[in-house]
């Protein structure tokens, strides 16, 4: 198959690769776009985790710093977060090992957006992730104030 179609139209060349595939065509396979392909979903699915992480992560810090301001949108959003982190590691079990870094990371994340969103002082906010890991996850666990 043409390689010039990956770059013209995406889905006529997925789409082709696939029925060569099947049909057992391989010699016409255009197999180096289909490499980067996966390893770009691979890259889509950790980066869907750290996005969700960090969204939790934020309504969390707002949680425990602005206990006034707590709502059922937070806490929507908290359970949301927690059941969707929970569904992309069913799906991935392969990036449970990496939780810890990518919460460290996401962290980062989260502190710019709260204090975007709160108003609060960044230096309001620690400079670690105060939450652990399992803490993070259960859907039992919502923060004390500060």
């Amino acid at each position: 198959m043409s390689t010039d179609l990956y770059d013209t139209d995406l889905y006529a060349w997925a789409t082709g690769n696939a029925a060569l595939i099947r049909a057992g065509r391989l010699a016409e396979v255009d197999f180096l776009h289909i490499a980067e392909e996966l390893e770009s979903m691979g890259r889509s699915e950790r980066r869907a985790l750290d996005s969700r992480l960090s969204v939790l992560l934020m309504h969390l810090l707002k949680w425990r710093h602005q206990p006034e301001r707590r709502g059922a949108s937070w806490r929507a959003t908290i359970k949301e977060q927690r059941r969707c982190v929970q569904k992309l590691l069913t799906d991935n079990p392969s990036l449970k090992p990496q939780l810890p870094a990518m919460l460290a990371d996401a962290y980062v994340d989260a502190v710019l957006h709260a204090v975007a969103e709160t108003g609060l002082d960044e230096a309001t906010f620690p400079e670690e992730c105060p939450f652990a890991l399992a803490d993070v996850l259960d859907a039992e666990f919502w923060p004390d104030p500060a």
